[in-house]
């Protein structure tokens, strides 16, 4: 490793501990209020599974936890549900938000347009900063996708070298809708990516688009940066159609067995 990767390595684990990288990616080294500190907590329990798609907020809970009144607690339910974390229904509360193949689906196929133009702008960029950074994320990816069970930690490094990406591509209304997605796309990214086949496959994916930005490639980068999304889509809905089809046809049998 040279010596401006290891830096660059150095620099990543910072950012990696940082636990609202994830949350509030759009600022570099947040100064958060105290709703942003509960939201990133809760929001790290929500993309860990410690909380489970349907599982209430409640908010009572949450202020006796954090020590503050309602109102704080309200507010960080607001910034959840902004990143689409949570589902706040009348009367019901707030609820974290399922898992939908149909969602997926659409969030996948925006993601995969504008990582098309954020891979366009770095590889014709070449930031040697950020070059740096790629070196040293990819080369963690391929250490992770050895593991039979990396607990999440490689799809948390492949979002967060696609949102260091991102902040890189000197378009900054462009980065501010990929970050709209982020969180979303973090927790299929962790269902579709959780079998080693899968990220070895990724692992690949990466690798090889990495040697295209050095060589300075534009066409094979942005190919391969589109086909990374567009696969890492594709097999969340795979994971998650059966299980909705399951849930539907359910509901089906329900409804003609009391008619």
């Amino acid at each position: 490793m040279t010596a401006g990767s290891a830096g660059a390595e150095a620099s990543y684990k910072r950012e990696e501990g940082a636990v609202a990288f994830r949350l509030f990616a759009d600022a570099s080294r947040p100064t958060l209020t105290v709703p942003e500190q509960i939201a990133a907590s809760v929001g790290d329990r929500i993309i860990s599974g410690a909380l489970a798609p349907g599982d209430r907020i409640i908010e009572q809970d949450l202020a006796a936890e954090f020590a503050v009144s309602r109102g704080p607690i309200r507010d960080a339910i607001r910034v959840l549900e902004r990143e689409g974390l949570v589902t706040v229904l009348a009367r019901r509360g707030a609820t974290v938000t399922a898992l939908s193949a149909e969602e997926v689906s659409d969030i996948f196929e925006v993601r995969a347009g504008l990582f098309s133009v954020v891979a366009r702008k770095v590889a014709l960029a070449r930031d040697p900063a950020l070059i740096a950074v790629m070196e040293a994320g990819v080369a963690r990816l391929n250490r992770l996708a050895k593991m039979k069970d990396d607990q999440g930690a490689y799809a948390e490094t492949s979002y967060r070298l696609s949102i260091l990406s991102a902040r890189s591509c000197g378009n900054e209304r462009l980065a501010r809708m990929i970050f709209a997605l982020s969180l979303q796309t973090l927790r299929y990214s962790k269902l579709s990516l959780k079998s080693i086949t899968r990220r070895r496959q990724s692992a690949r994916i990466w690798q090889a688009a990495f040697e295209a930005l050095c060589r300075g490639d534009v066409e094979a980068y942005v190919d391969l940066a589109r086909r990374r999304v567009e696969e890492s889509g594709a097999e969340a809905v795979r994971l998650l159609a059966p299980a909705e089809a399951h849930v539907h046809g359910g509901r089906a049998a329900s409804v003609r067995a009391t008619a």
